[in-house]
């Protein structure tokens, strides 16, 4: 099954499809391996890990990009691509779709804010008109060569203009051809079941620490009938902190030998795939080559075992 089918029918299935944020390759690495079926690349994370900046509208297409094609081609689930706004007009956002698309997402997030966007958490947040937004929508579907690319479409007028225009907005962009409908940052539990149960097509709502959604459990949202949750910033905030954590004990101890909280090396080495490394040297270097890096097969087979 190609990504994409297996992304929409993720969304469509009754059970809810827990996305957690990806912000570079290790981290959607642990989301594969901790049994979550599909990635949700992250502006937020990304903007944070590769310039060190807020999600205000720095993050050029080009450099979301790449670090969306390095995820699509490091792990075998599915990767929900994050849009922004599609970068400019109807125009851009269709050579957006097509970019995103060809380095191998499954789908797209596209928001209906102004330039620069900002995180949907952020105040001082604007929105587009709906009619734009709508020709944004139709232009990324004709955009995507596999009708199963997953268009997911979110608004931020929530925050901006209330919770009927968000609804009324949601029900707009799944007529113009959106698979997903993302409202941003709901502000009580009744707006969560409100814009649920309004929008005519799959929900999704994210999820993060000291947001503006209230942080009611996945169960919760399965129950009131959500499609998706994704979980955006949970992992680079974690990350972050694991590392202030480390530092702040070297710092205190002059020492890592009892340092908790870290992964060993076998086990660093098995996420970023070594193993692989050493099939593929068992398999292409010449003997000569063995013989000089490990002493023969033997030292090759020992260093290939010696961390498991």
């Amino acid at each position: 099954m190609r990504k994409t089918t297996l992304l929409k029918k993720l969304i469509n299935d009754p059970e809810i499809l827990v996305m957690p944020g990806a912000y570079d390759v290790l981290s959607a690495r642990l989301i594969e391996a901790a049994g979550f079926r599909a990635v949700q690349c992250s502006g937020f994370g990304f903007a944070a890990s590769f310039l060190g900046l807020p999600d205000i509208g720095i993050l050029s297409s080009s450099q979301m990009l790449e670090l969306t094609r390095n995820i699509c081609h490091a792990v075998d689930i599915p990767v929900m691509a994050d849009g922004d706004n599609g970068f400019g007009n109807p125009v851009n956002t269709h050579y957006t779709v097509r970019e995103f698309e060809a380095a191998g997402a499954a789908g797209i997030n596209l928001e209906d804010q102004v330039s620069p966007k900002r995180c949907g958490h952020i105040t001082g947040k604007q929105i587009i008109p709906a009619e734009e937004m709508v020709l944004k929508i139709q232009a990324a579907r004709e955009a995507a060569g596999d009708p199963d690319f997953v268009i997911n479409a979110r608004t931020d007028a929530y925050g901006v203009a209330g919770i009927e225009e968000a609804i009324r907005r949601g029900n707009l962009y799944a007529k113009a051809g959106a698979d997903l409908i993302f409202v941003e940052a709901p502000l009580s539990v009744e707006g969560i079941k409100r814009v649920i149960r309004e929008i005519d097509a799959p929900v999704s709502i994210n999820l993060l620490q000291g947001g503006r959604t209230p942080l009611v459990t996945i169960q919760e949202l399965e129950e009131w009938g959500a499609a998706r949750v994704s979980i955006p910033v949970t992992t680079v905030m974690a990350a972050a902190y694991g590392v202030k954590q480390a530092l702040e004990y070297i710092k205190a101890h002059g020492s890592i030998r009892d340092l908790e909280g870290v992964l060993s090396f076998a086990e660093f080495t098995d996420l970023v795939g070594l193993d692989k490394i050493r099939e593929l040297e068992a398999r292409y270097l010449t003997e000569e080559e063995i013989a000089l890096r490990y002493g023969g097969r033997e030292g090759l087979a020992s260093a290939a075992a010696e961390h498991h």
